[in-house]
């Protein structure tokens, strides 16, 4: 089954490290913050999963949402 995720933007703290690690999928916004930009609702290639696990794993403060 396909995964999806988003940034919880209220924890964000804007690091970088999903930038780095999945820069296929995590960009910042206007606001300085990380933002999914392929759409919170847009179903995960299967060859991005491995690195927005990643991303999500690294992130210092949990804001990444993998459902």
């Amino acid at each position: 089954m396909a995964k999806k995720c988003a940034v919880n933007k209220a924890v964000c703290v804007g690091c970088g490290l999903c930038t780095s690690i999945a820069p296929a999928v995590f960009g910042f916004g206007d606001d300085g913050l990380a933002e999914n930009i392929l759409g919170n609702e847009t179903e995960l290639p299967e060859e991005l999963e491995a690195s927005v696990n990643e991303a999500a794993e690294s992130c210092p403060v949990q804001a990444i949402e993998v459902k």
